[in-house]
C-alpha cells in the first residue's frame, strides 16, 4: 500500500483521483483549502485509508507520516475561478508548487505536477506535441493561469535537475465528467446545464474554434500510469478527437433531447482557436490512450451526476 498525497483533492479531478487510488488499494491524504473544491466531492468516501487535511498550500505545510507519491493538482482551473482569484492562482502555481515539491523532497516521494494544455496558449502548431513551447500572452487575463502553470513546470524541472526529486509533469487537455460545477464557466458543464434547463446554449464566437474532450476516467488512468512510470519530461494526456464548439453544442442537445437553441456571444480575450493533443508520447511511454468517445462520456456524465447535480447551485 503506497501513501499518496493529493493537493486539490476535493476538486473535480482531485476527487476522482482519490477515488481511483483508494480503489487500487492505496492510502490517500487529501489536501484542499476548499476555495474551489468542495467537501461534497469526497463526502461519499468511507475508508480508513483516507484522510482529509484542510490546508492552503501557499503557506508551508508538513505531513507527519511517510509519503510515496505527491500528486499536485491544486489550482483554480476554470476561467471563472482564475479570473476571480488571479493573485491566488499565481501563488498556488509558485509558492504552492514550491511547498509541494519540498514535501516530496523531504519524503523522497515521486512528484507529479498537474499542468495544462493552456501552456501552449493559442497554438501555432497543431496538434500540440510536448516539444512545442507555446504562444501565450503573459499579460492577458488568462495569463495568470497559463503562466502559473508554465512557472510550475520550470520549478518542477529545477527540483528534478538540482535537488534530485523524482518528478513528472502531465499536461491535461479539456476534461469532463461528474462533479464539474454547473456554473464553473467551462463548455461542457455550461452546455449541459443550459440544455437540461431548456435555455439557449451560448457559444462564443462563431463556434468554429476546436477543443478535444477527455472523459475523466480516461484521464485519471493516464495520470496514474505516468506517476508509476519513470518518465520525467512533460506528457500530454487528453483525447485527440477534435470537435468544434458548435459540434459540441449540437451533440449536447442530441444527448439530452433538449429543445434549446444555439446563440452566439463575443469571443473572450485570448481564447485559443484550436486545441488537440499529440499523444504519441503517452502511447509509446505509458501504453495509454483514451477509450471513451464524446457521446458515451456525456451520457455517463449525465447518469453519474444526475439531473440535480448538473443543475446545482454554484459553489
Amino acid at each position: 500500500m503506497a501513501t499518496c498525497l493529493v493537493t486539490g483533492g476535493a476538486g473535480f479531478l482531485g476527487s476522482h483521483l482519490c477515488d481511483e487510488l483508494l480503489r487500487r488499494g492505496h492510502r490517500v491524504l487529501c489536501v484542499d483549502n476548499l476555495e474551489t473544491g468542495s467537501l461534497r466531492n469526497i463526502a461519499h468516501i468511507r475508508s480508513d485509508a483516507f484522510r482529509f487535511l484542510q490546508l492552503d498550500i501557499i503557506t508551508p505545510f508538513f505531513v507527519d507520516e511517510p509519503v510515496d507519491f505527491v500528486y499536485h493538482a491544486a489550482s483554480p482551473a476554470s476561467p471563472i475561478d482564475y479570473l476571480r482569484l488571479p493573485l491566488h492562482t499565481l501563488k498556488v502555481g509558485s509558492h504552492g508548487t514550491h511547498h509541494a515539491l519540498g514535501l516530496a523532497k523531504a519524503h523522497r516521494a515521486r512528484f507529479l505536477l498537474f499542468s495544462t494544455s493552456e501552456v501552449y496558449g493559442d497554438p501555432k502548431v497543431h496538434p500540440q506535441e510536448e516539444s512545442y513551447w507555446g504562444h501565450v500572452n503573459p499579460i492577458g487575463p488568462r495569463g495568470v493561469y497559463d503562466e502559473a502553470k508554465r512557472y510550475a513546470e520550470a520549478l518542477t524541472m529545477a527540483y528534478h535537475r538540482q535537488q534530485g526529486v523524482d518528478t513528472a509533469i502531465v499536461r491535461i487537455f479539456n476534461t469532463y465528467g461528474a462533479r464539474m460545477r454547473p456554473h464553473d464557466g467551462r463548455a461542457i458543464p455550461t452546455f449541459l446545464r443550459q440544455a437540461l434547463e431548456g435555455r439557449p446554449i451560448t457559444v462564443f464566437g462563431d463556434g468554429s474554434q476546436t477543443r478535444s474532450f477527455c472523459f475523466v476516467d480516461d484521464l485519471i488512468a493516464g495520470i496514474i500510469a505516468l506517476a508509476e512510470s519513470g518518465v520525467h519530461e512533460p506528457v500530454n494526456v487528453g483525447n485527440p478527437d477534435e470537435f468544434t464548439l458548435l459540434e459540441l453544442a449540437k451533440t449536447v442537445i442530441e444527448v439530452t433531447s433538449s429543445t434549446s437553441e444555439i446563440v452566439h456571444q463575443p469571443l473572450p480575450t485570448d481564447d485559443p482557436k484550436q486545441r488537440r493533443p499529440d499523444i504519441t508520447r503517452a502511447r509509446d511511454l505509458l501504453g495509454w490512450s483514451p477509450t471513451v468517445a464524446l457521446r458515451e462520456g456525456l451520457e455517463q456524465t449525465i447518469e453519474k451526476a444526475g439531473r440535480a447535480g448538473l443543475l446545482g447551485n454554484p459553489t
